[in-house]
């Protein structure tokens, strides 16, 4: 046998000796986080950085795909406007080894003031995250199977398997069925399609209807008709976004004005529109949309310049879209 062989076989020894120790760790905690999922009115919200984001996407991914309503809460953005999404009848699932990470020692007790409920899987149940949380699910770790013990590999496989049985309760306490899975992966291109990145169906570059803070009424409405999404980015000198104007914004112009041709888009626009990470997947951009009652999401890099904007007509599929009948085409407004 050759030692690559070997170092194989002995990280996938370890992380199956660390899934193995969570069964003796299934119990009460456990329990009281899925009657608390079941009894929530809201929304699971994953949250996690690094690595641990990374698992925290999959178990969002997993509990929206067998029923149980989820998304994802980037920690980092949710302090500077991601907020938004939650509401206090929702339960925010936090991931953290360490239970010490910055982002969420951050973001944490804002959720609690929003009214929130937390429970947290991480590896040290005296953490400060532990600390915040109504219920603590230990998922740590004996060691990790990097030799250095730096990289997360057993810790995150461990989260990752924790998710899974929390996902698979969930499915037995809602008596979850096949026809049921069925409607949640109607496959095709539909279901295909809500699967892929937001970077992949957002549009970029010229297709993006934009003006700059400066412009008029005129010159955004002029933007708006060429471009035909039924809205336009307003930005900065330096390419951040300060607002959006859709066709709704027009239309209440309207109403409290008789003319709008003369005003500035600052006098039009809604600002702080609603953005998403584009690495998000559509799935969770539509579930997004549907939440705030809206069609369009700003892509943005971290310092809020503009990277892109995502249609609902484009995370469906516009062909999809008609036959479905849930939208008109010439529906290019916001809801």
């Amino acid at each position: 046998m050759t030692r690559i062989v070997e170092n194989a076989r002995e990280v996938l020894e370890i992380e199956a000796q660390s899934i193995a120790a969570l069964m003796d760790r299934i119990g009460p905690a456990f329990e009281q986080a899925v009657n608390m999922i079941m009894k929530a009115k809201g929304r699971v919200i994953l949250t996690g950085m690094g690595k641990s984001g990374l698992v925290a996407r999959k178990i969002s991914a997993t509990l929206n795909s067998t029923g149980t309503p989820s998304l994802f809460l980037h920690p980092a953005e949710a302090i500077h406007g991601d907020l938004g999404m939650v509401t206090s009848r929702d339960i925010v699932l936090a991931l953290s080894n360490s239970g010490e990470t910055l982002e969420i020692k951050t973001l944490l007790p804002l959720l609690k003031d929003m009214g929130a409920r937390i429970i947290s899987f991480t590896g040290r149940s005296g953490s400060t995250m532990a600390q915040l949380s109504d219920v603590v699910i230990d998922v740590g770790v004996e060691r990790e199977a990097c030799p250095m013990g730096l990289a997360p590999t057993a810790s995150t496989t461990a989260a990752l398997a924790m998710g899974d049985a929390l996902a698979v309760a969930l499915i037995h306490r809602r008596r979850f069925n096949q026809q049921d899975f069925k409607r949640f992966h109607p496959g095709g291109s539909l279901g295909e399609r809500l699967s892929i990145k937001v970077s992949e169906v957002m549009l970029t570059g010229d297709y993006i209807p934009v003006v700059s803070i400066e412009s008029s009424a005129r010159e955004a409405v002029e933007e708006i008709n060429t471009k035909r999404i039924g809205a336009t980015l307003v930005v900065d000198e330096d390419q951040h976004v300060t607002g959006i104007i859709t066709d709704g914004d027009l239309r209440r112009a309207l109403l409290r004005h008789s003319s709008i041709h003369d005003m500035k888009v600052e006098d039009l626009m809604s600002p702080s529109p609603r953005s998403i990470d584009q690495e998000q997947t559509a799935a969770e951009a539509l579930a997004m949309m549907e939440m705030h009652g809206i069609t369009h999401l700003v892509i943005t890099d971290r310092q809020n310049r503009l990277n892109g904007i995502v249609h609902l007509h484009d995370l469906l599929g516009r062909e999809e879209f008609r036959i479905n009948g849930a939208f008109h085409p010439s529906d290019e407004c916001d809801l």
